[in-house]
């Protein structure tokens, strides 16, 4: 191994040289608090309007229909509880997928302990939701829909237009988690119907700490935080500046960069899955095969556990992923890989590479030959895999 392979950018992704420099004077030069009044404070109310104006741009929305946010996690909390509490006397009804992630799942928990009632769709062995169920659960009194538009383990890509149109014609607002889509897949708010969409920069080469919802124009906002008049009276709190600026100018170089980067990642992602399903046995992608993010790499292992996999590579430089890295830490198997009808123990044995814009195809061989040691060294010490041999079958166990 010649260094270090980085494979775990679903997580989070390194800074773009760009973005930094771009970031750089707003933490020195030019920190005036954008609220203010004098001359510091509009040189930073100005790079906030730059960087919402390109945001705004990437997924063909207005600028004043984006609010700026501490990432992820904060927009689809705001989202939901922003719907369902303020049309609470129209509705308590909300439709989510069962592969959301932990963001929406747990606000839906939330959500249910405060009187609300909500309709987890299921999806098929690809991890798409079918269109048909999500009409089939609207009620009267369903006020949201919400579904990612690409999931953060597996990689798959939701239907999101359809799903979509589906919620305008019932005057049902539509929010689309796509914190993993966002400059990543083109996406386009008003020909897909979506009324709010939850983004972060840190998925996207740029910084932590800040990220963005989208909400259409004539959706009412209820703010999540009360205090000061920032974000147009919306979300209080002094604004974060240089990551707004940064996350502005992800975007931006999203824009600019995008059919040439999906066309590399997905070659790439196509020959890693290929050279893994082909040169270790009893495996299976997770996902769907070619309806998935470009940068995504979801591999079920059988006779494994992924953490002790996950321990091996670290040793050889390899940083991958065994599910979502929010989740990390819990011994419980992924809900995503069980909503796909995985077993509890393939499940466990499944691990998650994504790729970006900076990985080489002699990482992908590095990689994929450290996996197959990493996994060979671990099926000689399992029992299972020792009995499943005595039998005799080349199926692979999910």
């Amino acid at each position: 191994m010649n260094g270090k392979i980085y494979l775990d950018n679903a997580a989070t992704t390194e800074m773009h040289p760009d973005v930094l420099e771009a970031m750089l004077p707003y933490f020195k030069a030019q920190y005036g608090n954008p609220s203010s009044i004098h001359g510091m404070a509009k040189y930073a109310r100005e790079a906030r309007e730059r960087a919402r104006a390109s945001v705004a741009e990437l997924i063909n929305a207005e600028p004043k229909e984006i609010y700026f946010t501490s990432g992820g996690t904060e927009s689809d909390n705001w989202a939901l509880k922003s719907v369902a509490f303020g049309n609470r006397s129209k509705g308590n009804h909300i439709i989510v997928s069962k592969i959301e992630h932990h963001a929406v799942m747990n606000t839906c928990e939330f959500l249910e302990k405060n009187g609300f009632e909500i309709t987890y769709i299921d999806v098929d062995e690809f991890g798409i939701v079918d269109p048909d169920d999500v009409r089939k659960a609207i009620r009267p009194e369903t006020t949201l829909i919400s579904v990612m538009y690409a999931n953060n383990e597996i990689g798959t890509i939701e239907p999101i237009s359809e799903i979509g149109k589906i919620a305008r014609e019932h005057g049902i607002l539509f929010h689309t988690d796509a914190v993993q889509a966002f400059g990543h897949v083109h996406i386009d708010v008003k020909r897909e119907n979506i009324d709010l969409l939850s983004a972060s920069a840190h998925k996207l080469y740029g910084p932590k700490g800040a990220g963005a919802l989208y909400v259409r124009e004539g959706v009412k906002l209820e703010p999540l935080m009360h205090g000061g008049a920032q974000e147009r009276g919306t979300r209080a709190g002094t604004e974060n500046v240089p990551g707004i600026v940064g996350m502005g100018k992800a975007a931006e170089i999203a824009k600019r960069d995008m059919d040439e980067r999906i066309a590399k990642e997905t070659e790439l992602r196509d020959h890693m899955i290929c050279r893994i399903l082909e040169e270790v046995p009893f495996t299976k992608l997770n996902g769907h095969s070619t309806r998935r993010l470009s940068g995504n790499v979801n591999i079920a292992f059988s006779f494994i556990e992924g953490e002790s996999a996950l321990m091996l590579l670290n040793h050889k430089g390899v940083f991958v992923s065994t599910g979502s890295a929010c989740a990390s830490g819990s011994l419980d198997p992924s809900h995503v890989l069980l909503a796909i009808g995985l077993k509890h123990e393939t499940a466990h044995g499944s691990i998650r590479f994504t790729l970006s814009y900076k990985t080489t195809r002699g990482e992908v061989d590095e990689a994929v030959d450290a996996v197959k040691e990493a996994v060979g060294r671990l099926r000689e010490m399992s029992p299972l895999y020792a009995d499943h041999l005595k039998i005799g079958t080349n199926k692979t166990e999910v």
